[in-house]
């Protein structure tokens, strides 16, 4: 059985625990905030949210983990079989995590959690957060997911990374970023109907 550690709230955590509902994976939650504890610092180098543990052994960065349980368990699969498509939903994912939600994450502690960001920071934030919405646009395609015919990896961190961003963006700056573009708000809204997703936000929901 895998161990995923970490805490509900999450994004990266829901992201992950989303993949493995729906490979099927028999798996236990084990709450673990994000601390520099040796033992947290054991299973994630860097403190952070989430990792897995697999038979005594661990693995972290969602990246990282997404492609371990693609390799476990192929089907249903996260990326295409065509080596192009496969590098072009690995492309979107890479955009939408660095250049859309690391770029938000910058005022999360404002937006969500009572501190203060500078207004360096948040002027930084706003101006780079736009050129990466719009990179993201020129490339993701929304008929009918986000890389194309077929569920991929990029429609999982689209749904997870945009709604943490969109978040932070209408909190800071009274923008939301997902009914700028009326093609991704209609395919969030999809992706919220889809079972695992809708099950992790159900069970978040309780907590």
């Amino acid at each position: 059985m895998i161990q995923l550690y970490g805490l509900r709230l999450s994004n990266y955590y829901s992201l992950i625990k989303a993949l493995m509902i729906d490979k099927g994976l028999d798996f236990e939650e084990v709450k673990a905030p994000p601390t520099q504890k040796d033992d947290n610092l054991a299973r994630t180098p860097m403190g952070k949210m989430p990792s897995i543990g697999v038979d005594g052994k661990y693995l972290s960065e969602s990246l990282a983990i997404a492609q371990y349980l693609d390799a476990i368990a192929p089907q249903p699969a996260l990326l295409p079989s065509d080596p192009w498509q496969a590098a072009k939903v690995m492309e979107l994912v890479y955009h939408i995590k660095l250049d859309v939600e690391l770029v938000a994450r910058r005022c999360l502690p404002e937006a969500l959690f009572g501190q203060s960001v500078s207004e360096e920071t948040k002027t930084s934030t706003q101006a780079e957060l736009k050129r990466g919405l719009a990179a993201v646009n020129r490339i993701i395609v929304c008929e009918p997911y986000a890389a194309g015919n077929t569920l991929s990896l990029a429609d999982y961190y689209l749904y997870f990374c945009y709604g943490l961003a969109d978040v932070i963006s209408q909190k800071m700056f009274n923008e939301s970023i997902i009914a700028q573009n009326p093609d991704i708000a209609a395919l969030m809204q999809k992706l919220a109907a889809h079972p695992s997703i809708a099950q992790v936000d159900a069970e978040q929901a309780e907590k």
